[in-house]
């Protein structure tokens, strides 16, 4: 009768252990959505504030700038949407995402992307005495993938060097071996950490540089590409490399913006 009482104890124990250790791994996915959330929401929303106080000068709420802010906007709606079924993915014990309603994959101009993307964060680039430089090569290219996911990755690359780099920031965009290279590049003191490190830190309390970066690295993987260092004399060059669709581009003449 002890044995068969010792038993249930050690049985009930492990129950116990299993039933904590399932609660402390929710309530930690669900403080890195949330986290995450918030790095999502603020950056797309400090971009919008200042394209539209740039709006307001007469003639500056351009097309183009309208576009940017729609996309930035995009972007802060598809982290509430994260947010929203962080936990259903907690429950289930599993980091796979279900695809936000907004996010459907197709082909992406990413010269158009670009564009957009350099126009929205323009505001945030001259509140802090940065320039933005973008500049594409003699190919249009085009990827599979998701628009406001990709919209994610190079909103924080461009973040990253605003807020962390500074000076002159050069965006690139360009074809190479069936791969399309979105090249950023700043005039800062460049990576305090290898960029491995950086992205793997966002789970030990990293800063936004870490977490920003980590969120570029996960769009990466999920469009078959990667994040990368590129070695540079001055400041850091990240890049962002994505598989060209069909392995194809659009030919058009160099531009420069």
């Amino acid at each position: 009768m002890r044995h068969e009482i010792s038993i249930a104890g050690w049985v009930a124990a492990a129950v116990a252990v299993v039933a904590a250790a399932t609660v402390r791994r929710t309530l930690s996915a669900r403080m890195q959505a949330v986290t995450r959330a918030c790095h999502e929401l603020r950056g797309p929303l400090s971009a919008v504030r200042l394209g539209l106080e740039l709006g307001a000068r007469p003639g500056q709420l351009s097309p183009d700038r309208l576009r940017a802010i729609e996309l930035e906007l995009g972007r802060a709606t598809l982290a509430l949407d994260d947010l929203a079924q962080a936990p259903c993915r907690a429950m289930v014990g599993t980091a796979r995402r279900r695809p936000s309603d907004r996010c459907v994959r197709g082909l992406v101009d990413i010269e158009e992307l670009l564009a957009d993307s350099v126009e929205a964060w323009r505001g945030a680039a001259d509140r802090r005495g940065a320039r933005l430089h973008l500049r594409y090569d003699d190919a249009r290219p085009v990827v599979l993938g998701e628009r406001l996911r990709l919209a994610q990755a190079i909103g924080n690359l461009l973040a990253n060097a605003i807020e962390h780099g500074g000076g002159a920031v050069e965006v690139r965009g360009r074809v190479e071996d069936g791969t399309v290279r979105i090249e950023v590049a700043d005039e800062g003191p460049g990576l305090r950490r290898p960029l491995a490190e950086l992205v793997g830190r966002r789970r030990r309390g990293a800063g936004a540089r870490g977490h920003g970066l980590a969120i570029v690295s996960s769009v990466a993987s999920a469009h078959g590409g990667r994040l990368a260092a590129a070695p540079s004399e001055r400041g850091a060059q990240l890049v962002l490399e994505l598989p060209l669709a069909d392995g194809t581009a659009v030919g058009v003449s160099p531009k420069e913006a």
